[in-house]
């Protein structure tokens, strides 16, 4: 099979199912066919209305049915309702199902096809997210690269770590609410601070783009000895913090693997 696949089903159409619709059809002169799942029925019928090249289908199968590529974007505890699916060996599984490793779903699945684990994010929609793929795939590859960049990991053991990586993203957006939360009690009105964190911390976003330095570069490229940006960092991620987040990340690892 050509690695660009031109017919893509969804299963499971929520804010991830919908980010990829997204990041595949908004301004794309040649975007794939999208059939969408049922499920999710308000989601997919606005992507539908806003898409020429998406159409929601009467069922699972039917997705499964009309599409080369199947991704599967349903909760964990949701995979139940896949059973009773019939994929055929020549589809490609995309699995973007938390937690449930490659032979749990294709024994869920019945098939023989195969399944590839990712870990996208709703950053897809803008073509900017980069998806860690498990196998490597040369379709599954090609279609995530379409939306930012596809990292492929050799086993699901690596797999398990960078999906322990993506468990640290809600932390970061609570430390600037918590930022927010400091300067509003120190009297200033809410949305300001609010206003100022939020393009700080995009600034920070735009930095990270420049690969030529390390991340620790970074940090000591934005501060100064003996300044507050060094004052703050060294108080707060102090020796003991560091190990409670090693131990968090390893605890994580293990519920994982």
């Amino acid at each position: 099979m050509d690695s660009a696949v031109e017919s893509i089903g969804i299963i499971g159409v929520g804010e991830l199912g919908r980010a990829v619709v997204e990041g595949l059809s908004d301004g794309v002169e040649d975007a794939p066919e999208i059939h969408l799942s049922p499920r999710g029925a308000r989601a997919a019928a606005e992507l539908s209305q806003r898409y020429p090249n998406a159409r929601v289908c009467a069922d699972n199968q039917d997705v499964v049915d009309r599409s080369e590529l199947v991704i599967i974007a349903v909760r964990p505890q949701d995979r139940a309702a896949l059973a009773g699916l019939r994929v055929d060996a020549d589809k490609i599984v995309v699995s973007a199902v938390a937690g449930v490793g490659i032979d749990e779903l294709r024994r869920t699945l019945g098939t023989e096809a195969p399944v590839v684990r990712t870990i996208p994010l709703p950053t897809v929609r803008e073509r900017r997210s980069v998806t860690v793929t498990c196998p490597s795939h040369p379709a599954v590859d090609a279609l995530f690269d379409r939306l930012g960049g596809a990292l492929p990991v050799a086993d699901e053991a690596d797999f398990a770590v960078f999906s322990t990586l993506t468990g640290t993203l809600t932390t970061h957006y609570w430390y600037l609410a918590t930022l927010t939360d400091w300067a509003a009690r120190q009297g200033i009105p809410a949305k300001e601070a609010d206003r100022y964190v939020r393009g700080l911390f995009q600034g920070v976003g735009r930095s990270l783009g420049d690969d030529t330095r390390s991340l620790k570069q970074l940090a000591g490229d934005h501060e100064t000895p003996k300044g507050s940006n060094e004052r703050i960092r060294t108080t707060r991620f102090d020796a003991s913090n560091a190990a409670s987040l090693t131990t968090a990340l390893n605890g994580l690892l293990e519920h994982l693997r």
